[in-house]
């Protein structure tokens, strides 16, 4: 019972951090300003479009819109990446969320030169199979 207790406590406290980075202030304005540079304007677009029936504004925000839909952009990465960008440019005071930025960063790079990022779902598959070949 007690384990369950201390598990509850470290996910609530993980839960509490991540929540504090992902709704930091600093960090929600400039993926506001992201997006709005990256999906934004084509809605503008859109609803200036239909509103004054301006026929090359419905077809760029269209286009781009349904572009936007097909599952291989990378749109939410550059938005991430361009958000990560304006945070040091506009808030460089921010020690704390670009230290969180920092870590996760050489996180991933200490995994990548590993190679236990990308291989991690391959080796799993590899034990379950050379588990089953044996029975």
């Amino acid at each position: 019972m007690k384990n369950n207790e201390v598990k509850n406590k470290k996910t609530n406290k993980k839960v509490k951090k991540i929540a504090q980075f992902l709704f930091n202030p600093k960090l929600l304005i400039c993926l506001l300003i992201a997006w709005m540079i990256t999906n934004g304007w084509s809605y503008v677009f859109l609803f200036l479009g239909t509103y004054f029936k301006i026929g090359w504004m419905l077809k760029i925000s269209g286009a781009y819109l349904a572009f936007l839909w097909l599952p291989f952009t990378p749109e939410k990465i550059v938005t991430i990446a361009i958000a990560i960008t304006l945070l040091r440019f506009l808030f460089p005071e921010d020690k704390k969320t670009l230290a969180v930025l920092r870590r996760l960063h050489l996180k991933a790079k200490k995994g990548k030169e590993n190679g236990t990022i990308f291989n991690r779902f391959s080796k799993k598959q590899k034990t379950n199979s050379d588990n089953e070949s044996r029975t």
